[in-house]
């Protein structure tokens, strides 16, 4: 089978890769060029797809002994993944642009041109599993990734391969030691990935600009400060909200709503933060056929953590998901994805499909998409 094996220049790809080959495939190596300036992506273990990465994924590629290429998707990572990203905060959502890079470039813009050129499959060193086209949680819990890869189509899943997904991560580092490859002990990427100096804030004002509003209790309605702009507030944060007064029983305040109509932020206590029911919209299912009548399953709606037994419904002929919790959740924004787990195989790592979160109905209402 001939296999293109993206190679992001860290050591979870090149294992990928390795792993490809050593299962009789034939292997070809490409690097993404995402960005204009690749050289500014990258500040230590923060950012990605510097000069540094692509020069990493080489030096993997002829370890490996398979060709290498660099393709540049820089123009369409920005139309469809930092665009989206903006124009979401500035519209009060929480987006999660790795969910939004495999849904548009890895699996989509990346798997079309592989296709076309006769590849048969993409392996990326994503922690998944995926078995008889079921998509499933990695061995490694702490390093899983299923949640960002939910969004894939059966037909998307049925041309990858996630080859790392049934090893806990220090065997990666260690097999890619014993393979020669230099990017053994190369540190992990963290945060997001074109925002290399972690200020996401910066990043956001400097393409939104100056939308002034007010911080407002959403017990009394009265205004406890000023802001500069949506962009700067999550559902769930508690810190940087300048507030220069507690609250009148000294509990913590945390952001409960946005409106960015008004570009008011709204704040009250943990408790009208608790989430009983979730709609989603844009809904995937990733065996390809929409479910009939109601679903028990484990709904996450965050990339690390947010749990919770549910009961869901597909609504709007499948375009759509209303979820009921069994027990509350809290920090739950729109934006994000509310992913579906089967807990039928006592594991609860099957993905069942996923939906963007709209709304959230609880005391009130976090902002719909």
């Amino acid at each position: 089978m001939r296999v293109l094996a993206a190679m992001s220049g860290g050591v979870d790809s090149a294992v990928a890769a390795a792993r490809a080959v050593d299962a009789g495939h034939d292997v070809t190596g490409v690097h993404l060029a995402l960005s204009t300036a690749p050289g500014a992506l990258r500040t230590g273990s923060r950012g990605c797809c510097s000069r540094e990465d692509a020069d990493d994924a080489r030096r993997a590629a002829d370890v490996l002994g398979i060709p290498f290429y660099v393709w540049d998707f820089a123009e369409r990572f920005r139309d469809d993944v930092i665009d989206e990203f903006v124009d979401a905060y500035a519209r009060g959502l929480t987006p999660n642009p790795c969910l939004t890079c495999n849904e548009k470039i890895k699996f989509s813009a990346l798997a079309h041109r592989a296709r076309a050129l006769g590849f048969d499959a993409l392996a990326t060193g994503h922690y998944a599993r995926l078995s008889d086209g079921v998509l499933r949680r990695a061995v490694d819990p702490d390093k899983d990734q299923s949640y960002v890869l939910a969004v894939l189509t059966a037909e998307q899943l049925a041309h990858a391969m996630f080859p790392v997904g049934d090893t806990p991560k220090p065997e990666i580092r260690a097999e890619a030691a014993r393979r020669g490859l230099t990017v053994a002990d190369k540190p992990d990427s963290h945060d997001i990935c074109f925002i290399p100096s972690g200020d996401t804030r910066a990043f956001l004002g400097a393409r939104i600009g100056v939308r002034p509003g007010l911080v407002v209790d959403g017990a009394t309605g009265d205004t406890l400060a000023e802001h500069d702009g949506i962009h700067g507030f999550t559902i769930g944060q508690r810190k940087g909200l300048g507030i220069e007064a507690p609250a009148t029983d000294g509990a913590p305040r945390y952001v409960t709503g946005i409106d960015p109509t008004t570009a008011t932020v709204t704040v009250g206590s943990s408790l009208d933060l608790q989430v009983s029911s979730i709609t989603a919209e844009r809904a995937v299912w990733t065996s390809g056929t929409v479910p009939t009548g109601a679903i028990d399953c484990v709904v996450q709606v965050r990339a690390h953590g947010g749990l919770a037994p549910a009961r869901a419904h597909a609504v709007d002929a499948g375009t759509g998901i209303a979820i009921e919790l069994h027990e509350p959740l809290t920090g739950v924004a729109g934006g994000q994805a509310a992913v579906l787990y089967a807990p039928d195989d006592g594991a609860g790592d099957r993905v069942i499909g996923c939906g963007r979160i709209s709304a959230s109905p609880t005391r009130g209402r976090i902002s719909a998409a």
